[in-house]
This record gives C-alpha cells, sequence and structure tokens, in this order.
C-alpha cells in the first residue's frame, strides 16, 4: 500500500510594522481605496512570488495611524527573515515600514493570540495650529480642562458595555461589551494625550472616547455624564468621532 503522505506545515512569520495612515483608506483591503495591508500583501508577493493573505491584529481605519501593528503570514517556502525585511522594506512605499519579521509557531495568531492593545489619541491645544502636527493631532483651540478629562476618563476603565461609544459600520459584532485596563489623559505644554490600555476595541470606540473627553474638557458636559453615556448604552449625538488624523494603535502585547 503506498505510504500516507505527511502535511507538511507552511512556515509562519510575524511581522511588525509601522505606517502613515494618511493616504490610506485603512488597514483592511478595501476594492477602491488603497489600504496598508494591500500594499504589504503587494510587497510580498514581489519577492516570494506566492499570493499571500496577511492577517493583522485589528484594522484601522481610514486616516489613522500605528506605530506598532502586528500581523502574519504563512509563507509556501521558508525564507530567512532578515531577507524578507530587506525586500519588503524595499519594495514598500516608505510611509509603510517593517520594523521586525520573526518565524513563529504556527499557534500564533495575529489577532486571536492579543492580550492588549494600547491606542493614543494626541490632541494640539493651542489657538494655532503647528502645520508640522496637522497629519497626526486633532486640533482644539478653546482650553481643555485636562483634570476633568481625567475624572471622565476614569469613568470608562472597567468592563463595561460600550454600545454607547461605538459607531455600527454594518457589520454584526457579537457582543459590545469590552474590558478597558486603562485610560488617561496626560498634558505637556500644548500636547495632551489620551492613553487607552484594553483587551479589544469596537469600531471607532477609542475616537468616539476622545470626542466625548473633548465635550467634557471644554465644559460642555460634567465628567459624571460619561458614566451616565456609557450606562445608557444608546449612542446620540452626545458624543462625537474625533477626526481619524490624531488616533495612534501604539502598542500590541501578546
Amino acid at each position: 500500500m503506498p505510504r500516507r503522505m505527511e502535511m507538511v506545515k507552511m512556515p509562519r512569520y510575524k511581522i511588525t510594522l509601522a505606517y502613515d495612515g494618511t493616504d490610506y483608506g485603512g488597514w483592511q483591503i478595501q476594492p477602491n481605496s488603497p489600504t496598508v495591508q494591500a500594499q504589504v500583501e503587494k510587497a510580498v508577493h514581489a519577492i516570494t512570488q506566492e499570493q499571500v493573505k496577511i492577517h493583522g491584529s485589528g484594522r484601522t481605519d481610514q486616516g489613522v495611524h500605528a506605530r506598532r501593528q502586528v500581523a502574519h503570514m504563512d509563507l509556501e517556502k521558508p525564507r530567512a527573515p532578515e531577507v524578507l525585511l530587506r525586500g519588503l522594506n524595499a519594495r514598500l512605499p516608505p510611509d509603510i515600514r517593517i520594523a521586525k519579521v520573526a518565524e513563529v509557531a504556527q499557534t500564533f495568531h495575529a489577532r486571536k493570540s492579543v492580550k492588549e492593545k494600547e491606542y493614543r489619541y494626541f490632541i494640539w491645544n493651542a489657538p494655532v495650529m503647528d502645520p508640522f502636527h496637522l497629519r497626526y493631532k486633532l486640533h482644539v483651540r478653546r482650553p481643555l480642562d485636562v483634570a476633568a478629562m481625567r475624572a471622565g476618563a476614569a469613568c470608562l476603565v472597567g468592563r463595561h458595555d460600550f454600545a454607547a461609544l461605538t459607531a455600527n459600520p454594518n457589520r454584526e459584532v457579537e457582543s459590545t461589551v469590552r474590558t478597558v485596563f486603562a485610560c488617561d489623559v496626560k498634558k505637556r505644554g500644548a500636547d495632551v494625550v489620551l492613553v487607552v490600555r484594553g483587551e479589544g476595541f469596537l469600531y471607532k470606540m477609542v475616537r468616539s472616547m476622545a470626542g466625548l473627553l473633548v465635550r467634557v474638557g471644554q465644559g460642555e458636559l460634567p465628567p459624571e455624564d460619561v458614566r451616565r453615556i456609557l450606562l445608557s448604552r444608546e449612542r446620540t449625538a452626545r458624543v462625537p468621532t474625533a477626526l481619524p488624523q490624531g488616533l495612534f494603535l501604539w502598542n500590541v502585547r501578546y
């Protein structure tokens, strides 16, 4: 009898990358817009001649940046990580850079293995916008009460139903309950930064947090209203979605 053929496992690679999301329609491939995922897959094909699907730790929306995005891919043939690193960066546009490539076990999954994500939302709080920050920070002219923003941010920590702080992307989600490990607002000069860490985030959830806390900082809402809005589980005009350019996927931990 013929011997049974053993299944050959494809080598899996973990990719750590950063990108300026200004000129992209987000991470995920879309039919009528350039995306980061499409650019990386195109670069992989150029150096391997393989049609590869890149799996990211999560989606970033149009105009959103990543200081540290993580993805994985399976290749038919093993290749040295340092060769992949050089080859990918040579073929990618300069606003996307691969920081590291490492071979990992098949059990690693860029999205399913995530233990914590950190997002940061940057605000330039001054009467005049610094043109060198235009692509990376939200301009808020009116002075912000950072202490009030911190008090509002504290209401978002813990395990909650965040339905009031997400937008409907016309796709079903199993649950709108998420755990936020930490949420704080830091200020240094004109820079105000919202730092959020959690197990995962809903569509436009961090931008909604930022928009709501800016309203608190401007005195339009008291900090305690953050808790009331969260408990309402209803998305209303009281929660604006902050513009995308201030948002960075800052880190992904496994």
